[in-house]
């Protein structure tokens, strides 16, 4: 089966991984200003109004259904969330500016370098490499019929440029969904060798769990310090 001249594979991977910010897993800052759970839920129904999370689990928003997201499974705020919080401005490889995806990779060096190339172009455009972000593993089980770039690494989609691969890639996630995909996997376009997948439907990312830390620290050069694994955090 091809869909968009792309093979369609099965694949089944126990353990992914995509690193998250670890200011994503701790406790909510409003939380420590409020003296009671009335004042708690009055917060709530403020950030409910601004959220783009709660607000596609409530009712949808353009690009993703609610009944799309899942519940009362293990993180499911940061599966959702993934979905939720596009970038309308900066859309990525697959996913555009009305709806997300769950980025992950079948090795932590592969995620280590893209969160590294990203950060640092983010840095470069501020004309300052002055930072320290810690990122925390956030393993998970994918299944399901995936579009397969891995034989095309000359495909549109995976060009290096941003402005050449993101518009082939976001046209190659939209045939995927339409077929009924659960995503895309593909060569890693920032470390060679590694591989990545795109996962574009809630329900195909299981089994979440959380494993260790890493730190990235730019000190002044464009190439950042790796640290860990470090501690991990609680949830």
């Amino acid at each position: 089966m091809r869909v968009a001249d792309v093979p369609v594979s099965t694949i089944a991977y126990p353990k992914t991984v995509r690193l998250v910010s670890t200011a994503r897993l701790r406790e909510a800052v409003l939380a420590s200003l409020v003296d009671s759970q009335d004042e708690l839920a009055e917060l709530a129904e403020i950030e409910a109004a601004t959220s783009s999370r709660i607000q596609a689990q409530a009712t949808g928003i353009s690009g993703l259904a609610a009944n799309e997201l899942v519940f009362d499974v293990p993180h499911a705020h940061f599966i959702n969330a993934s979905f939720a919080y596009a970038k309308p401005r900066e859309p990525n490889r697959f996913n555009g500016e009305t709806r997300g995806a769950w980025y992950s990779a079948l090795s932590v060096e592969t995620c280590l370098a893209e969160i590294a190339f990203h950060m640092t172009d983010f840095l470069a455009r501020t004309g300052v490499f002055e930072a320290t972000v810690d990122y925390a593993e956030m393993f998970s089980s994918v299944s399901g019929d995936f579009l397969d770039l891995r034989p095309l690494p000359e495909h549109p989609a995976l060009a290096p440029e941003q402005e050449r691969g993101y518009p082939a890639g976001n046209a190659l996630a939209a045939e995927a969904r339409a077929a009924g995909l659960n995503g895309i996997i593909y060569p890693s376009v920032r470390h060679e060798g590694g591989t990545c997948l795109a996962v574009l439907r809630p329900a195909a990312v299981q089994s979440v769990r959380q494993g260790d830390v890493w730190r990235l620290r730019w000190a002044g050069a464009a190439k950042p310090v790796i640290e860990g694994p470090l501690v991990s955090p609680s949830v």
